[in-house]
């Protein structure tokens, strides 16, 4: 679809760049023959003024021969017809790499949909499955107790969470890529509040592991939208607490610059493979080989919603990983925006 395309919008190209030429060629081709014109009769009145009246009465001085003039409109008209050609093949080429260059945007959009839209449905399949088989099964069970159907209820309750908080973040991520920074509320916050607000939110979940999240905070202030910039420390640290081993360290760091203000957060987990970290911020995509086998839950769209948070923030979020030995993520703000 997207070569038919190019081949459609390169044709265009062609279209209009020969009707610019034709008609400037015709233009150019009027111009210089009336000059020839103009030669010619120039030539012939120089040439009978040099005769008195009566001389060669019955002569006529032929001041440019016929046969050149058709000569020359002949020559004009193959060099123009020649440079036509050669503009054509030359804008051919040309616009086929400018259409490929137009088409691109579109082409990658339009493979992010499809791959949006697929990856989406995979996902939603396998919840839905569940649910679907769970209460078919229980309604051919004649004997199905009300303890065995509440049981049930609260599995399935399990599932419509997570379809839950799946289709929360195909919503957050569709609305980051429509509105980038325009929906943003932005007030001055200082990067104590932020990081406390997040830990709070995650004690519970670390406590389960005993894991231990320590904070080095520079305090410092800055202007962004402090619920979006809680969610990205949120999702830092869960990410963190997810892969890290039990009784280990999560250590959050914050400092100022001139005009940037940074974040890190530091776990002792299994690390992520270094084939991987090209895409961790791609949707949908979890490490299989590093990080796989802590058989945490999750959608893989985490840290794809980070790297949209932060872009919206005009900041920058990178990472470090050694197998085995732990992960750094590293955010970027600048302080004023």
């Amino acid at each position: 679809m997207f070569q038919k395309a190019r081949l459609k919008l390169t044709a265009w190209y062609l279209l209009i760049i020969m009707l610019v030429c034709f008609c400037l060629s015709a233009v150019i081709f009027r111009i210089q023959m009336s000059e020839v014109d103009r030669f010619a009769r120039a030539q012939r009145v120089r040439m009978e003024s040099q005769f008195p009246p009566g001389i060669f009465a019955n002569q006529v001085p032929v001041a440019v021969d016929p046969d050149l003039i058709a000569e020359t409109q002949m020559h004009l008209l193959f060099n123009l017809l020649t440079l036509n050609g050669i503009i054509i093949v030359i804008a051919g080429g040309l616009g086929y790499l400018l259409a490929g260059k137009t088409l691109y945007p579109i082409k990658i959009m339009l493979e992010d949909q499809n791959r949006f839209i697929s990856d989406s449905s995979h996902e939603l399949r396998t919840p839905l499955t569940s649910l679907k088989s769970s209460m078919e099964v229980a309604m051919m069970d004649k004997n199905l107790t009300l303890t065995e159907a509440k049981n049930l209820i609260i599995e399935n309750l399990d599932d419509v969470n997570r379809l839950q908080k799946l289709s929360d973040s195909l919503i957050q991520l569709t609305k980051g890529k429509n509105n980038s920074a325009q929906n943003l509320d932005l007030e001055v916050a200082s990067t104590t509040f932020l990081v406390k607000t997040s830990i709070d939110q995650l004690k519970a979940q670390a406590s389960i592991k005993k894991i231990k999240i320590r904070s080095l905070i520079k305090n410092a202030s800055l202007k962004v939208d402090k619920n979006k910039i809680v969610n990205l420390l949120v999702i830092l640290l869960d990410n963190a607490i997810k892969y890290s081993p039990e009784k280990s360290t999560v250590v959050v760091k914050s400092w100022k610059t001139k005009h940037f203000v940074f974040f890190s957060i530091k776990d002792q987990g299994v690390g992520i493979a270094e084939k991987d970290l090209p895409h961790i911020f791609d949707r949908f995509y979890r490490a299989d080989a590093s990080r796989s086998n802590a058989n945490t839950p999750g959608y893989g769209l985490g840290l794809s919603i980070a790297k949209l948070i932060v872009n919206e923030h005009k900041g920058s979020i990178s990472v470090k990983s050694f197998t085995k030995n732990g992960t750094i993520f590293l955010v970027k703000l600048p302080s004023k925006n």
